[in-house]
């Protein structure tokens, strides 16, 4: 038994533009012919001060998902770390407080750290 698939056909670019300073910051900005948007931004923060500088990127992406949702995703990357948000990323369930006799016992354990035996 033999299937046939499809190549995948190439999409184009439609518009483009990027910018690249010798400072090392940068703009790109692109749109495809099948509705993705990006644009991206990139900075060098604390230029000269040896252990402040970090490199600060945000942007956006957005595309048309298979079922019909536009996606839109954003983001910031920097000495701290990556963030994204968007509607359809998934979230974490709201905590829930601690039981009022495990704090009690935190709280008496942080009261009466244990002295050093040797």
């Amino acid at each position: 038994m033999a299937i046939a698939l499809a190549a995948d056909q190439p999409i184009a670019i439609i518009r483009q533009n990027q910018d690249i300073s010798p400072d090392g910051t940068f703009h790109s900005k692109w749109e495809s012919a099948n509705g993705i948007t990006f644009e991206e931004e990139g900075v060098l923060k604390n230029r000269g001060q040896k252990d402040a500088e970090a490199e600060e990127v945000h942007g956006s992406a957005s595309w048309t998902a298979p079922d019909g949702t536009r996606i839109n995703v954003d983001w910031l990357a920097n000495e701290n770390g990556a963030t994204f948000q968007g509607a359809h990323l998934p979230t974490p369930p709201p905590t829930q407080p601690v039981p009022v006799l495990i704090q009690r016992a935190l709280d008496w354990i942080a009261a009466n750290p244990e002295k050093n035996r040797l």
